[in-house]
């Protein structure tokens, strides 16, 4: 992106629903407003609704012989890009303000460890990550429609070795429900880590140091 083009932002519209990347923004003392469907006037509980977080969940879908790094990437992006078009529809715009997306996986073994759907499944990810070190991506994008930077940050991550009542215990708190790997890092599953290698901050969700560079041209960092 031209920095010559950038003007002084008052806040950045935040593409995601995740409490945990608006914390992130707020431990930057970055002003933030929404944009997801709800904040562009889509109804709760709306057929309109459903089908657009349907179209969102679909472009987090692998493609076949798709490594993690290319994945996270190609998903930030699609997000970005599914964000501005959704601007359309958002109650006075302002195209000078930029948007920001981020998503992160969990990678082990050259296996992308997507969200888990069900309790059982979050069991068999925390399984193969028992006392083994996996691999955290998150890629984040800020732009408006002029154009775009990207950044990823890569972590590595090591459990300790799991017992069978700990990881049922762990399910139990529904944790793992809507985060890659089947855990979040800022919870309970903190109490399995050994060791981290990385962004603490990236493995969250929203790696800051990444995001304070991209934000910076714009006027947005302390």
């Amino acid at each position: 992106m031209n920095h010559s083009l950038k003007s002084q932002a008052s806040f950045v519209y935040l593409a995601s629903q995740s409490p945990r990347r608006a914390e992130l923004l707020g431990q930057l003392c970055v002003p933030l407003r929404k944009l997801t469907p709800l904040e562009c006037g889509f109804k709760s509980g709306s057929q309109a609704l459903q089908d657009e977080l349907l179209r969102l969940e679909e472009l987090e879908r692998a493609q076949p012989g798709e490594g993690a790094l290319d994945y996270v990437q190609r998903v930030t992006l699609s997000k970005f890009k599914a964000a501005l078009a959704l601007s359309d529809s958002y109650p006075h715009f302002e195209h000078h303000n930029p948007v920001l997306s981020a998503d992160t996986t969990v990678a082990f073994g050259g296996e992308i460890l997507g969200k888990p759907l069900s309790a059982q499944e979050a069991i068999g990810m925390l399984e193969r990550l028992s006392g083994q070190t996996h691999e955290v991506f998150t890629s984040v994008v800020v732009g408006t429609y002029v154009g775009f930077e990207q950044r990823l940050s890569h972590s590595w991550v090591e459990f300790a070795h799991l017992s069978s009542k700990q990881m049922e215990a762990y399910v139990q708190t529904l944790e793992w429900s809507g985060k890659a790997g089947g855990y979040g890092i800022q919870g309970r599953a903190a109490s399995f880590i050994t060791s981290i290698k990385g962004s603490y901050s990236g493995i969250m969700g929203l790696p800051l140091f990444e995001t304070s560079e991209l934000l910076r041209p714009f006027g947005l960092t302390p």
